[in-house]
């Protein structure tokens, strides 16, 4: 059985590959990685770097499955593919958060979506969510009907590379974006505050529409701050992680952390706010939470300030390592293990 990715985010570059550095396109690479032989679902037929790229139409049901990362309009997706009597086989892949999904009309498409077709969650926060969404929205028929699966994404642990400590602390912006939800004028407030008493540099890799947003240029003009576009590789990236001090994560909600997971592998020291997304992520003990901006700021200067000492509190809450942690618990083998099971059970 083969496997055809539809996500409308992404896109091939010059060279094959898949571009971009945000969750989706990683998300991409990796399915594209777990299931050899995929296609790529796209405008035009195209012969890439080890895949190929299909219009929608002309997708075989016969023998494919199509995961579909837009989940909103997989009936949309049923109508393209069924006809002449064929029977599409379509999973859903919820890899963002839900709650971007405010009006009536578009969470009650969401649900019928995940009611009708087995749906995927990036997390069990996330498909908890979806349970929920599907409860409140569809008949007790259909809701009943659901078929839901979910595995933590995990990060390619390969990609560590060792610490290099700076000179001077560095702090990460911890998103490619500056959007409502990640509360950039709340890091700024703390870190301002934080950069008045420590030196420290920040560093910011934000997409390309966002470098050119309010919220970006506020931080550029800190002489202490450096905002950039995303890195060139996944090397660079891993580079930069290498040498991170500690993040201040500011977002209201998050279906999962893939970037938080990642620094912390790094070796940077989380500071997050006290809301279940990140509780999710981490130790029942994790001593890093804050309710306030005066809290936060507390903490990232002792982040800064008293580094090992604060690297040692994160091995006692976790019971011995903290790095041994995470790396239990958000290795991306575990996803492709359960992601590969799942649409074994779900389509033969």
């Amino acid at each position: 059985m083969k496997i055809a990715v539809r996500c409308s985010q992404a896109f091939v570059d010059g060279q094959g590959h898949v571009a971009g550095h945000d969750a989706g396109a990683t998300l991409v690479r990796r399915l594209l990685r777990v299931f050899p032989g995929s296609v790529l679902v796209g405008p035009e037929p195209l012969r890439a770097d080890g895949f190929e790229v299909l219009p929608l139409e002309l997708v075989d049901v016969t023998d494919t499955v199509v995961v579909n990362m837009d989940v909103i309009d997989s009936c949309d997706v049923w109508r393209t593919l069924a006809v002449g009597q064929r029977e599409p086989r379509i999973m859903n892949f919820v890899w963002w958060n839900t709650s971007q999904f405010r009006h009536t009309v578009e969470r009650a498409s969401l649900a019928m979506s995940c009611a009708l077709f087995p749906t995927f969650s990036n997390s069990e926060r996330t498909a908890t969510e979806v349970r929920e969404i599907v409860g409140a929205h569809v008949s007790q028929v259909l809701a009943e009907k659901a078929r839901a699966g979910w595995v933590n994404l995990g990060i390619r642990l390969e990609h560590v590379r060792p610490r290099m400590e700076p000179a001077v602390p560095v702090v990460l912006y911890p998103a490619i974006y500056v959007s409502e939800r990640k509360q950039p004028k709340l890091f700024l407030d703390v870190v301002d505050r934080v950069a008045r008493r420590t030196p420290l540099k920040v560093e910011a890799r934000l997409h390309e529409t966002h470098l050119v947003s309010e919220p970006a240029m506020k931080l550029s003009q800190r002489e202490w701050a450096w905002v950039g576009p995303l890195t060139a590789s996944r090397d660079d990236y891993w580079e930069a992680l290498a040498h991170t001090t500690a993040f201040l994560a500011t977002s209201t909600e998050e279906s999962y952390g893939l970037e938080y997971v990642e620094a912390m592998v790094a070796g940077a020291i989380g500071i997050f706010p006290d809301l279940p997304w990140a509780h999710a992520l981490l130790p029942a003990h994790y001593p890093y939470f804050f309710r306030t901006a005066a809290q936060a700021e507390e903490l990232l200067h002792r982040a800064l300030t008293q580094t090992a000492d604060c690297r040692a509190e994160l091995d006692v809450a976790a019971g011995g390592s903290f790095a041994g942690w995470l790396r239990d618990r958000h290795d991306d083998d575990a996803f492709d293990r359960t992601i590969t099971a799942q649409v074994a059970a779900w389509f033969g």
